[in-house]
Protein backbone atom coordinates (compact mmCIF):
# COMPACT_ATOMS: atom_id res chain seq x y z
CA UNK A 1 0.00 0.00 0.00
CA UNK A 2 1.34 3.43 -0.81
CA UNK A 3 0.26 5.80 1.75
CA UNK A 4 0.12 9.80 0.71
CA UNK A 5 -1.03 13.20 2.73
CA UNK A 6 -1.67 16.39 1.51
CA UNK A 7 -0.70 19.56 3.34
CA UNK A 8 -1.83 22.61 3.51
CA UNK A 9 -1.82 25.77 6.73
CA UNK A 10 -5.38 24.87 8.38
CA UNK A 11 -6.50 22.35 6.07
CA UNK A 12 -9.79 23.41 5.12
CA UNK A 13 -9.75 24.52 1.40
CA UNK A 14 -6.28 23.12 -0.14
CA UNK A 15 -5.31 19.99 0.83
CA UNK A 16 -8.85 18.62 1.95
CA UNK A 17 -9.83 19.64 -2.22
CA UNK A 18 -6.76 17.01 -3.29
CA UNK A 19 -7.72 14.79 -0.70
CA UNK A 20 -11.16 14.41 -1.84
CA UNK A 21 -10.44 14.56 -5.86
CA UNK A 22 -7.41 12.26 -5.46
CA UNK A 23 -9.59 9.67 -3.33
CA UNK A 24 -12.24 10.31 -6.81
CA UNK A 25 -9.63 9.56 -9.11
CA UNK A 26 -8.14 6.66 -7.41
CA UNK A 27 -11.92 5.14 -7.26
CA UNK A 28 -12.43 5.82 -11.35
CA UNK A 29 -8.97 3.84 -11.74
CA UNK A 30 -9.43 1.14 -9.71
CA UNK A 31 -6.65 2.06 -7.01
CA UNK A 32 -8.72 2.53 -4.16
CA UNK A 33 -7.45 -0.05 -2.17
CA UNK A 34 -3.91 0.29 -3.18
CA UNK A 35 -3.40 4.08 -1.60
CA UNK A 36 -4.60 5.26 2.11
CA UNK A 37 -4.62 8.80 1.87
CA UNK A 38 -5.26 11.98 4.30
CA UNK A 39 -4.60 15.68 4.61
CA UNK A 40 -3.39 17.66 7.13
CA UNK A 41 -2.65 21.15 8.56
CA UNK A 42 0.42 23.02 9.27
CA UNK A 43 -1.29 24.78 12.31
CA UNK A 44 -4.22 23.36 14.35
CA UNK A 45 -6.30 26.96 13.16
CA UNK A 46 -9.17 24.83 12.59
CA UNK A 47 -8.97 21.02 13.77
CA UNK A 48 -12.06 18.98 13.34
CA UNK A 49 -13.85 21.57 11.01
CA UNK A 50 -15.11 20.56 7.90
CA UNK A 51 -13.86 22.33 4.48
CA UNK A 52 -14.71 25.99 4.29
CA UNK A 53 -18.04 25.81 2.34
CA UNK A 54 -16.64 27.62 -0.25
CA UNK A 55 -14.28 24.86 -0.66
CA UNK A 56 -17.17 21.98 -0.59
CA UNK A 57 -19.28 23.73 -3.09
CA UNK A 58 -16.89 24.39 -5.45
CA UNK A 59 -15.71 20.55 -4.99
CA UNK A 60 -19.66 19.38 -5.35
CA UNK A 61 -20.24 21.61 -8.58
CA UNK A 62 -17.20 19.45 -10.13
CA UNK A 63 -18.69 15.86 -8.50
CA UNK A 64 -16.57 15.29 -5.31
CA UNK A 65 -17.91 15.36 -2.04
CA UNK A 66 -15.64 16.91 0.69
CA UNK A 67 -18.45 16.22 3.54
CA UNK A 68 -17.24 13.61 5.40
CA UNK A 69 -13.07 15.52 5.85
CA UNK A 70 -12.45 16.93 9.01
CA UNK A 71 -9.35 19.05 9.81
CA UNK A 72 -6.54 18.14 11.81
CA UNK A 73 -2.93 19.35 11.87
CA UNK A 74 0.02 17.18 10.91
CA UNK A 75 1.53 14.81 13.77
CA UNK A 76 5.11 13.55 14.36
CA UNK A 77 4.05 10.10 13.37
CA UNK A 78 2.63 11.22 9.76
CA UNK A 79 6.25 11.47 9.03
CA UNK A 80 7.05 8.15 9.81
CA UNK A 81 3.28 6.44 8.62
CA UNK A 82 2.83 8.34 4.97
CA UNK A 83 5.43 7.20 2.33
CA UNK A 84 4.70 11.02 0.41
CA UNK A 85 3.99 13.87 2.14
CA UNK A 86 3.28 16.67 -0.71
CA UNK A 87 3.14 20.13 0.32
CA UNK A 88 0.46 22.42 -1.34
CA UNK A 89 3.17 25.53 -1.26
CA UNK A 90 6.78 26.23 -0.25
CA UNK A 91 5.64 27.41 3.37
CA UNK A 92 3.56 24.70 4.19
CA UNK A 93 6.77 22.53 2.72
CA UNK A 94 9.04 24.67 5.39
CA UNK A 95 6.92 23.99 7.99
CA UNK A 96 7.22 20.16 7.52
CA UNK A 97 10.93 20.54 7.26
CA UNK A 98 11.23 21.68 10.25
CA UNK A 99 9.59 18.79 11.99
CA UNK A 100 11.08 16.30 9.60
CA UNK A 101 13.69 14.11 10.73
CA UNK A 102 16.71 14.13 8.09
CA UNK A 103 16.53 10.63 7.51
CA UNK A 104 12.44 10.93 5.87
CA UNK A 105 13.13 14.59 4.15
CA UNK A 106 13.11 12.53 0.89
CA UNK A 107 9.20 11.69 1.93
CA UNK A 108 8.63 15.62 1.30
CA UNK A 109 7.81 17.73 -1.76
CA UNK A 110 5.26 19.59 -3.52
CA UNK A 111 2.25 18.80 -4.65
CA UNK A 112 2.61 20.74 -8.46
CA UNK A 113 5.52 18.73 -8.90
CA UNK A 114 2.81 16.39 -10.37
CA UNK A 115 1.14 18.75 -12.62
CA UNK A 116 1.26 18.59 -16.44
CA UNK A 117 -0.22 21.98 -17.62
CA UNK A 118 0.67 24.08 -15.02
CA UNK A 119 4.06 25.71 -14.07
CA UNK A 120 3.50 26.94 -10.90
CA UNK A 121 5.51 25.70 -8.15
CA UNK A 122 2.20 26.19 -5.27
CA UNK A 123 -1.38 25.67 -5.05
CA UNK A 124 -2.73 29.10 -4.09
CA UNK A 125 -4.61 29.44 -0.85
CA UNK A 126 -8.14 30.91 -1.86
CA UNK A 127 -9.70 31.51 1.30
CA UNK A 128 -9.02 35.17 1.70
CA UNK A 129 -9.87 35.62 -1.78
CA UNK A 130 -13.03 35.88 -3.30
CA UNK A 131 -14.74 33.04 -5.05
CA UNK A 132 -13.06 32.19 -8.14
CA UNK A 133 -9.99 31.39 -6.45
CA UNK A 134 -11.89 28.17 -5.89
CA UNK A 135 -12.05 26.84 -9.24
CA UNK A 136 -8.68 27.84 -9.70
CA UNK A 137 -7.26 25.69 -6.61
CA UNK A 138 -9.94 22.52 -8.58
CA UNK A 139 -8.77 23.54 -11.99
CA UNK A 140 -4.69 22.74 -10.63
CA UNK A 141 -5.69 20.03 -8.08
CA UNK A 142 -7.18 18.03 -10.76
CA UNK A 143 -4.30 18.71 -12.91
CA UNK A 144 -1.77 17.33 -10.43
CA UNK A 145 -4.11 14.36 -9.02
CA UNK A 146 -3.92 13.01 -12.49
CA UNK A 147 -0.31 13.11 -12.68
CA UNK A 148 -0.01 11.54 -9.37
CA UNK A 149 -2.57 9.16 -10.27
CA UNK A 150 0.16 8.16 -13.01
CA UNK A 151 2.72 7.69 -10.57
CA UNK A 152 0.43 5.85 -8.23
CA UNK A 153 0.04 3.20 -11.42
CA UNK A 154 3.54 3.13 -11.85
CA UNK A 155 4.42 2.46 -8.33
CA UNK A 156 2.52 -0.43 -8.08
CA UNK A 157 3.53 -1.70 -11.34
CA UNK A 158 7.01 -1.64 -10.32
CA UNK A 159 5.80 -2.98 -6.91
CA UNK A 160 4.69 -6.12 -8.65
CA UNK A 161 1.00 -5.79 -7.50
CA UNK A 162 -0.87 -8.89 -8.87
CA UNK A 163 -4.04 -6.49 -8.62
CA UNK A 164 -2.13 -3.85 -11.30
CA UNK A 165 -3.57 -5.59 -14.26
CA UNK A 166 -7.49 -4.14 -13.03
CA UNK A 167 -6.95 -1.08 -13.99
CA UNK A 168 -5.23 -0.66 -17.32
Amino acid sequence: MIKILFVCMGNICRSPTAEGVFRHMLCENKLEDLVDVDSAGTHGYHVGEAPDLRTQRAAARRGYDLSGIRARKVAPQDIEYFDLILAMDRNSLEALLLVCPPDRTDRLGLFMDYSKNFDDEEVPDPYYGLGQGFDLVLDMVEDATSGLVEFVKERAAMLGSKDYKTFK
